[in-house]
């Protein structure tokens, strides 16, 4: 999948779209964005199909994940596969579990250790996300997952753990930015015996980890290599609750 972020479409940009088209067949799905905004914001804004299929496929393990163009998917999935059984195995999740998947994107990590837990709850500010998170599940033959769209930050609040029952595992891979800090005295608040706190950004995840440290200890720590030639990781921690 290529989305083209575009400040117009004139004839220069569309003539770029067909060259795209006609000399990389193996782009399965071209979409192109008109961003006026100069950033590298494009959630909010309305995706143009130009060429091929509106969504492409992954596959881990036995699972099968649609994913659209707003849908949040690891670009490396190979690496993604071994990240997410790190995380899986920190989690030591059973089948009495309830388990919390925040920023959930199109449902990976939630579906992906769903047949270990007894409930998984995914939340993911993305509404399409959610959409390709509900048909992913449908589509896996996954019955024991709920999700819901919104901010973070309003959606995982007293009400939801009382509907939904108090996590025993919280799995969470924010974006750069980390975790606002509402969701983490959220977090403190709820004291799930065990959180698994996955990063593509350390240095976030040390901050948000210091101020989770007034009720949880550090017990494992991993980074995954998911950008080969860069400095970049991401990082598994498994916190637990003192």
């Amino acid at each position: 999948m290529v989305i083209l972020s575009l400040t117009e479409m004139n004839a220069k940009t569309e003539k770029l779209l067909d060259f795209l088209k006609d000399n990389f067949p193996q782009i399965n799905s071209l979409f192109y964005v008109i961003n006026t905004k100069l950033n590298d914001s494009i959630s909010d804004l309305e995706m143009v199909l130009y060429a091929g299929a509106p969504h492409i496929s992954e596959t881990m393990e036995e699972l099968h994940y649609k994913i659209g163009p707003l849908s949040f998917f690891q670009t490396n999935s190979l690496q993604a596969l071994e990240l997410y059984k790190v995380a899986r195995d920190f989690a030591q999740i059973t089948e009495k579990d309830i388990v919390y998947d925040l920023y959930t994107g199109t449902g990976t990590i939630a579906l992906f250790v769903a047949k270990q837990a007894q409930k998984v709850l995914g939340i993911e500010y993305v509404e399409s996300a959610i959409e390709d998170a509900q048909f992913n599940a449908v589509q896996n033959g996954i019955a024991n997952t709920v999700f819901f769209a919104g901010d973070m930050k309003d959606v995982l609040n007293e009400n939801c753990t009382k509907r939904n029952g108090k996590p025993d595992v919280v799995i969470t891979d924010p974006p750069r930015a980390g975790m606002h800090p509402d969701v983490v005295a959220r977090l403190l608040d709820m004291e799930a015996p065990k959180i698994v706190y996955i990063s593509c950004n350390p240095a976030t995840q040390a901050r948000d980890i210091t101020e989770l440290a007034k009720k949880y200890t550090v017990e494992k720590v991993q980074p995954v290599d998911m950008f080969p030639h860069t400095h970049h990781v991401e990082n598994v921690v498994l916190l637990r609750l003192k």
